[in-house]
């Protein structure tokens, strides 16, 4: 009896470790064609973060092809794409308190819907190849005008600018660009003279 319990454990333990090891090699070969990447901006006592996975255009259409109008984006590959704030902030004006968040998109083709979450998900989607995201834990949802570029952007690409007291956070691929407004506002405050 526990010669038969034994040879199931240790079968047992061969099928995970089996597992694990496809998980792993998948993981890593797709991080290969949509790498890492971490985006910071300082200033003060704010601190803002975006961890996130940046694939390639290879000559594909992206905004209405391979990324569909009118669906729920991961903002990137692989995992979620997260948002960190290190304080409440103002983002186009709506408050977002501080925390870590996963972004979320809908792209549009003249406006995109811009979603912070306040769940982390493991992957950006499920087996079904559908967005990981529950939209019951939205916290808020934004809509942001798309500014056409006349450069396409080969890989896509998140960063912070800053410009007229605001800090941007810019969402940019092939010939699209997505320019969210961020303020600090104790930075605000201080600048009206409160």
């Amino acid at each position: 009896m526990r010669s038969t319990f034994r040879k199931g454990l240790a079968g047992l333990f061969v099928v995970l470790g089996v597992v694990m090891l496809i998980y792993i090699i998948y993981k890593n070969n797709t991080k290969s064609y949509s790498p890492e990447d971490t985006v910071e901006y300082n200033s003060g006592d704010l601190h803002l973060e975006i961890f996130y996975n940046r694939p390639y255009k290879k000559n594909r259409e992206i905004f209405g092809g391979l990324v569909p109008y009118n669906e729920v984006w991961r903002t990137g590959a692989n995992e979620a794409t997260t948002f960190t704030t290190s304080k409440d902030i103002l983002v186009d004006g709506s408050s977002l308190p501080a925390g870590t968040y996963t972004l979320w998109t809908i792209p549009m083709e003249d406006s995109w819907k811009v979603i912070f979450n306040s769940e982390m998900y493991p992957w950006g989607i499920t087996a079904d190849k559908l967005p990981s995201r529950v939209a019951d834990y939205d916290v808020l949802t934004i809509e942001i005008p798309v500014r056409k570029l006349k450069n396409p952007i080969e890989q896509f690409t998140i960063i912070f600018e800053e410009q007229r007291k605001f800090i941007n956070l810019n969402l940019a691929w092939d010939q699209t660009l997505i320019r969210v407004p961020i303020r600090d506002p104790e930075t605000l405050q201080q600048i009206k003279g409160f």
